[in-house]
């Protein structure tokens, strides 16, 4: 796995616990659960919500340079803050706080392999203390949603070029399935994947006994081997609003070192909605 020192993209429940109170590193914590931050979370660690401050109030998109550059002025970091985001969920949504992070050019940014789970196993201190740090005036690069990011017609006028994921469960993948199980309904009117597509479903990435990422070999195993992927590949990630697909985002730019990975957010509530695209069940 990645050595834990500089930038890396992961690093060690060790590694950060040694860093807590390092000026240049600020501890993230993104939760599928909201409620999950205010019973208990890492000393020092700040909390951003993927609803709150990620996404723009009206429009289906994410904040733009202003909100992103207000979040982090906010909670105190300037662009050569060392971000390191982990949460519940196997790190579900602190890879997609990541990903956000990633379309404004702040890349000095990392996993805490394992999360909250992995932290807790070990016994490691937590608080429910909230941290306050010193306002900063950061400013964002605008949004970049060329590298990291993909769009719909984007999607369609590629299809047949690009090696297509589809994250989800195999019940949405076949269609029978419009949802998460245990997860409201977010708007599909039809079921199935896009043209091509192979099902990896985005936490089999992760050992469900651990809470980390496998080894790379294993990785390459699921991702190479199994669903045929190469590095060479133009790699498009999809799931149902972006957020499983920002994982496998992550394992396969920033762990397995893919060059050409990129995230169709809008995904399946999108595809599934639009008229006249293809879908294969």
């Amino acid at each position: 796995m990645a050595a834990q020192t500089g930038y890396q993209p992961l690093v060690s429940t060790s590694w950060v616990a040694e860093r807590l109170d390092d000026p240049t590193v600020r501890v993230i914590e993104s939760n599928e659960d909201p409620l999950l931050y205010s019973t208990g979370h890492l000393p020092n660690a700040v909390e951003v919500d993927w609803t709150r401050d990620l996404n723009d109030p009206l429009r289906r998109d994410y904040v733009d340079k202003q909100g992103f550059s207000a979040l982090m002025s906010r909670i105190g970091v300037t662009p050569e803050t060392h971000l390191v985001f982990y949460g519940d969920r196997n790190n579900w949504w602190a890879c997609y706080s990541l990903w956000v992070a990633a379309l404004f050019g702040h890349t000095r940014a990392s996993i805490m392999d394992g999360g909250r789970i992995k932290w807790l196993n070990e016994g490691r201190e937590m608080t429910t203390e909230v941290p306050a740090f010193a306002q900063t005036d950061y400013v964002a690069s605008e949004r970049d949603d060329k590298t990291d990011r993909l769009f719909r017609d984007e999607v369609l006028a590629s299809l047949g070029r690009t090696k297509l994921i589809d994250v989800r469960s195999p019940e949405e993948f076949a269609g029978t399935r419009l949802h998460m199980p245990d997860f409201p309904n977010e708007g599909a009117l039809r079921g199935g994947h896009i043209p091509g597509a192979k099902n990896v479903p985005w936490a089999r990435a992760v050992n469900p006994e651990t809470g980390e990422f496998w080894p790379i070999e294993r990785l390459r195993e699921i991702y190479e081997q199994e669903a045929g992927l190469s590095p060479s590949d133009d790699v498009v990630a999809y799931c149902r609003i972006g957020e499983r697909s920002s994982h496998t985002w992550f394992v396969l730019k920033h762990i397995l070192g893919y060059p050409r990975v990129r995230n169709y957010d809008g995904s399946w509530t999108e595809w599934g909605n639009s008229v006249g695209v293809p879908i294969e069940r």
